[in-house]
């Protein structure tokens, strides 16, 4: 016999399609259960890359290339006008 989770508890892998609007409805969406939500992100981050006995300096270069991809995606569209083009 399978238990029966409820829909809040449920991760967003295991929601079926038709039940995701419900889900999405039953997220805190308040300024402490976002940044609550970004807390235990952090954690699960630091916990499974920087926290471990044999560390490595994969969890620090994930962090750096996040910060080069998201400044160049904001400095985007400045550095599109200073590409190399033929002068005629």
């Amino acid at each position: 016999m399978a238990s029966v989770v409820p829909l809040k508890e449920k991760k967003l892998l295991e929601v079926k399609l038709g039940e995701l609007p419900s889900w999405i409805l039953m997220r805190d969406f308040t300024p402490s259960g976002i940044a609550g939500a970004f807390q235990r992100g952090y954690y699960r981050y630091y916990n499974k890359y920087v926290n471990v006995k044999k560390g490595s300096i994969a969890g620090l270069s994930m962090v750096l290339a996040a910060y080069v991809f998201l400044n160049y995606c904001r400095s985007y569209k400045e550095l599109k006008h200073e590409r190399l083009r033929k002068y005629h």
